[in-house]
């Protein structure tokens, strides 16, 4: 699995979105270099789409990603050195299930988002 595109796979992804769904009025993106190609910049362009780019550290463009991506860099990934990707991946998907599952949201007044449900052994429901 490729980590980065380069701004004509960025290109060849977007087309076939476009195929598919039509071209939107704009494309909101990062001002990574992969969206900040002058190809990619005139290929958006030419399909009559404008850009709309997320300034770098604006969290009132995104509220809710930027705050999910700033409590990822801060409690796990500042934390963690990954030696595989493999090891990203486990480690990533335990904290994942820990966010949604224990971790208390302030916004849900200190619940978890999806708790996990633990059902007793003898209150399981049987099959016939």
């Amino acid at each position: 699995m490729k980590r980065k595109l380069n701004s004509n796979e960025v290109i060849d992804a977007l087309t076939d979105l476009f195929i598919l769904r039509g071209p939107p009025a704009y494309i909101r993106s990062d001002n990574g270099p992969e969206f900040v190609a002058e190809a990619v910049r005139k290929w958006i362009k030419a399909v009559g789409a404008q850009t709309a780019y997320i300034e770098p550290g604006s969290p009132w463009e995104n509220g809710y990603r930027e705050s999910f991506n700033g409590r990822t860099r801060d409690e796990l990934l500042n934390g963690e050195i990954f030696y595989s990707l493999r090891e990203a991946q486990i480690i990533i998907e335990s904290w994942r299930r820990h966010y949604n599952t224990k971790r208390s949201h302030s916004a849900l007044g200190y619940r978890p988002p999806a708790p996990e449900t633990i059902i007793a052994m003898d209150q399981r429901p049987t099959m016939h």
